[in-house]
């Protein structure tokens, strides 16, 4: 079991010293202290700061890069989603390659993100994110301009390359800048996610029919808020520098806590498996959901806002999931409850997809909300810096590689099917096996136990 969090001195002191330990620290909350933060403040990528020890201006600009960063890390996506016919047409791809296209998210994000913690150590993460925020940048403002699908996907992938690496580290950022406030700054970052991916949904269509019409335009334009991005990371990385270059982690760590093997844990595996299969119905909703309504008769501009109501679900959810998780010892039970969520919404699209359709987006945006869940786990189940890094690199690629096949299948099913039965019946199966393996990651228990 996990030690007591220990109870702070109003009076005394900011802690100055460079010492860094693995003292519990209660979330900031209602009142009732939390479940132990389980991280030290430390990561491979150097040390980090103990509450207080940072300045308000750092904590601050961090606050709002974090904020910048997750506005960013959807709309590439859900941009796409809500006008894939359009795409489509305009490329002449097929429903196969249409099928393809979703899924070059996850393939990006697995084979990228794994390269976070490398590049994070060369570099700092600081640097990775801010590099992020620029090749999104690029590839958005690209994309427009691509001639055929060879050229549309390179660009895309492009971004999708700062997405992946972005993922990896915001959970690292958090535990190094926020090591006593997980569950809030996660909530925080998610909620942003989750306002970035549904506006990007709901506005896209509007936005482009205003625009003129030209699908060009309603993708590019997000490259502007992309732009936006970058600054906030640039004084962070040029602190950094004026630091004297690469971090160094404290030697006390080193000596002590050596860096799981996180292969060898079951918990890891169970993490990486969830995070896999609510990824998988994820990205099928955010490619295919609209074309779903649209082909039960709903209005394209309406599919778009049904898309935008699914994914601004996560708004307020975001913030919430990961508070009320940090203090359970057990996360089963939000796991399963969000789980029903997703069975009674692919229910229903199978049914009656546009008698139902506002319940569904409902139902559907309230399972998507196992991703902040993710992520909020990954950091309960490492005792260390070394530990979240390298939990939060395998857990994501490992759960992006097992979701890649999922939107490229339900692709290929509605093209052979001519229906979407059969791909609505794979998306609801999916929900049990998330609900198993996401109770099993969710037990009160961390990589270092079992490595």
């Amino acid at each position: 079991m996990p030690d007591e969090p220990k109870t702070l001195d109003p009076a005394a002191p900011p802690a100055r010293t460079t010492a860094y330990t693995a003292t519990a620290v209660p979330t900031v909350g209602a009142g009732k202290p939390s479940a132990p933060d389980r991280s030290v403040a430390a990561s491979p990528e150097g040390p980090m700061p103990v509450p207080g020890s940072a300045s308000r201006w750092t904590l601050g600009l961090v606050t709002v890069g974090l904020v910048l960063a997750a506005l960013n890390l959807r709309p590439a996506i859900t941009s796409l989603g809500a006008l894939l016919e359009e795409v489509s047409a305009g490329l002449h791809m097929s429903g196969s390659v249409a099928g393809v296209l979703t899924s070059v998210p996850p393939l990006c994000f697995a084979v990228f993100g794994i390269t976070a913690p490398r590049l994070a150590r060369r570099f700092g993460p600081a640097a990775v994110v801010c590099a992020g925020m620029a090749a999104i940048f690029v590839g958005l403002a690209a994309r427009p301009f691509a001639s055929g699908t060879a050229a549309f996907l390179a660009a895309s992938a492009l971004a999708l390359m700062g997405i992946a690496v972005s993922n990896v580290l915001m959970p690292v950022i958090v535990k190094r800048y926020f090591p006593d406030r997980v569950g809030t700054m996660t909530g925080l970052y998610s909620m942003a996610l989750a306002l970035g991916t549904s506006v990007a949904a709901a506005a896209t269509v509007p936005m482009t029919a205003a625009l003129g019409g030209d699908w060009r335009v309603g993708l590019g334009i997000w490259a502007v808020v992309a732009a936006l991005a970058v600054l906030p990371w640039i004084p962070l990385v040029r602190d950094r520098d004026r630091a004297g270059g690469r971090d160094r982690a404290p030697r006390t760590e080193k000596a002590t806590a050596p860096a799981p093997r996180v292969t060898r844990s079951r918990t890891a595996w169970a993490l990486g498996c969830f995070f896999g299969l609510q990824a998988t119905g994820a990205y099928i909703t955010m490619g295919w959901m609209p074309q779903i309504f649209r082909d039960a008769g709903v209005p394209a501009s309406t599919a778009g806002v049904l898309l935008a109501v699914t994914m601004v679900m996560g708004v307020p959810l975001a913030f919430v999931i990961p508070r009320l998780a940090t203090r359970m010892r057990n996360q089963g039970p939000i796991v399963v409850a969000l789980g029903l969520c997703g069975l009674g919404g692919y229910t229903g699209l199978f049914f009656a997809p546009a008698a139902g359709a506002w319940v569904w987006a409902v139902l559907l945006g309230v399972s998507n909300c196992a991703f902040p869940l993710a992520l909020t786990m990954i950091g309960m189940r490492s005792r260390t810096g070394v530990g979240v890094v390298r939990l939060s690199a395998f857990a994501q690629s490992v759960g992006y590689l097992i979701s890649i096949p999922g939107p490229l299948l339900v692709g290929v099913l509605y093209q052979h099917s001519g229906g979407w039965g059969l791909p609505i019946a794979l998306m609801g199966g999916l929900m049990v096996p998330q609900m198993i393996v996401g109770t099993l990651a969710g037990r009160d228990r961390t990589v270092e136990d079992e490595c």
